[in-house]
């Protein structure tokens, strides 16, 4: 989970970075008075979220088979816990 974090913070990243390029170059419009930040952060978001979505995908599988052998696991002790209490 924490590699498919990293990764995601990558894109984001890069993105803003990319974009904030293209502001400086006025390629892209600036935002208005002091919000310029702002506005490459929120087109960041926008930008990076779905390329997030496709470039991540067999990572963000990996990170839920993960989460579910850990769930799985849990509740098999639990379980076992339970019929435990119950035999006494």
């Amino acid at each position: 989970m924490l590699r498919y974090t990293l990764m995601r913070l990558g894109i984001f990243a890069g993105c803003f970075l990319a974009l904030w390029g293209l502001v400086y170059l006025e390629v892209l419009p600036r935002g208005l008075g002091d919000s310029n930040l702002l506005w490459v952060l929120v087109l960041s978001i926008v930008v990076s979220a779905p390329l997030s979505f496709v470039l991540l995908r067999k990572v963000r599988d990996e990170a839920s088979a993960e989460v579910v052998a850990k769930v799985d696991r849990a509740k098999g002790r639990l379980a076992a816990n339970q019929s435990q209490e119950d035999a006494l």
